[in-house]
């Protein structure tokens, strides 16, 4: 049965249920399981949330997929909680990284009764497009969620292509979440962003005197 089927009735559907189709949740896992086994780089993402960690930091992958970047950050000594609302590739990522926690959730509902545990994460990250395939209208509802299990001072790094998520909006809604923008690349390695760039990777802080 076509997991979009589950959220008949819903108001909101996320995109990656709508936008994709029967097969591509079991193709994205193997996927990247080749890729893994071929010896492709696959840690980018992971490379840059360590180097801007503290070590053995509490960490979210929001939108985690089958499992890649929470993994490489548990193996650099962090402690990571993967979310995402995919089941076939939560499976994906249970099966291949039994060492890292991994959290069915829709991210518009995250909060930390849901991670199941109370203590609040030092960074997150939210990488390969995942804050385009949320739900219609809901992108200020995750990345309020996001905040509110990040600890003030916290930071948050966002990658998508930005022909999927207009930037001005982004910025907009990350205000109204709660967040401040605090630099703009246009890869995960940081080259420089500028107006013309496919891709944007944003890092964004939460203020010290967080709004509830």
């Amino acid at each position: 049965m076509r997991l979009v089927r589950r959220f008949t009735g819903m108001e909101h559907v996320p995109r990656w249920f709508t936008e994709t189709d029967d097969a591509h949740s079991q193709w994205y896992a193997e996927h990247f399981r080749e890729l893994r086994d071929e010896g492709t780089d696959v840690d980018g993402e992971a490379r840059l949330i360590d180097a801007m960690a503290s070590p053995r930091s509490r960490i979210l992958d929001a939108g985690c997929g089958q499992g890649r970047t929470a993994a490489a950050l548990t193996q650099r000594g962090h402690d990571v909680v993967g979310v995402d609302i995919d089941p076939v590739l939560l499976e994906a990522a249970r099966t291949d990284y039994p060492d890292t926690t991994f959290v069915l959730s829709d991210l518009a509902d995250l909060s930390l009764d849901i991670v199941g545990d109370p203590r609040l994460f030092d960074a997150a990250v939210c990488a390969g497009n995942v804050i385009t395939f949320v739900a219609p209208d809901a992108e200020t509802s995750v990345l309020s969620a996001i905040r509110s299990v990040l600890r003030p001072d916290a930071f948050a790094v966002f990658g998508f292509h930005s022909e999927r998520y207009a930037i001005t909006d982004f910025d907009l809604h990350l205000s109204d979440a709660g967040f401040t923008l605090e630099s703009r690349f246009s890869t995960w390695d940081l080259r420089p962003w500028h107006d013309d760039a496919e891709f944007v990777v944003s890092v964004l802080r939460v203020p010290l005197a967080a709004v509830d």
